[in-house]
């Protein structure tokens, strides 16, 4: 769940790194603080050391080399990359980020609405570092369509499947799914919050 979570993330930032125009080691960084930042952060809050990218070098090193072919790559298929590309890459980050910050938060024995909020920050903030980095208003702050209340309400549904006794590996996958479809049909649809 991690690495797909973490490559989903790098990825986004790959495409925004490239949609900027940087340079690879503008790339990585992008990229590496967006597969990273919200769970820096809520490793942060929670205390938590040594932080996940530093025990686990090997996803830092092969962020750092793919960001030396990314851009080439990125432009042999820029055809079939486009911003629904992002998008989806964006959302399968959100909806699995979401759900591991909660239950890491939860494995620390953090209460149900601390858990949420970390799962939240989890899922949202790279991709809010990703866009401060790359000069851009971050996507949570400049778009009424839903996307931190998609992770806000898929966090709540895990924790309801964990408290009904479902299976681990399902609540995990239905509450990523739940947020990665929320995410991709409010995004369609053009469904907005007030306000």
């Amino acid at each position: 769940m991690e690495t797909i979570a973490i490559l989903a993330y790098a990825a986004s930032g790959f495409i925004e790194a490239r949609k900027r125009r940087l340079d690879p080691i503008g790339t990585f960084l992008v990229a590496l603080a967006t597969a990273f930042g919200g769970g820096t952060a809520r490793d942060i809050m929670l205390e938590r050391r040594p932080f996940y990218w530093v025990e686990h070098q090997e996803y830092v090193i092969v962020i750092f080399v793919a960001s030396f072919f990314a851009p080439y790559v990125l432009r042999l298929i820029s055809q079939v990359i486009s911003d629904r590309a992002l998008l989806i890459a964006d959302a399968i980050g959100l909806g699995l980020f979401s759900v591991a910050g909660t239950s890491i938060a939860l494995d620390a024995q953090m209460p149900a609405f601390i858990s949420v909020l970390m799962g939240v920050t989890t899922g949202v903030f790279g991709g809010l570092i990703r866009d401060v980095l790359c000069n851009e208003v971050p996507l949570l702050l400049r778009d009424s369509r839903p996307y931190a209340t998609c992770a806000f309400v898929g966090c709540w549904l895990y924790l309801l499947l964990n408290q009904l006794n479902v299976d681990s590996i399902y609540s995990v996958l239905i509450a990523t799914g739940f947020i990665l479809v929320a995410r991709l049909v409010t995004y369609k649809f053009d469904v907005r919050l007030p306000h």
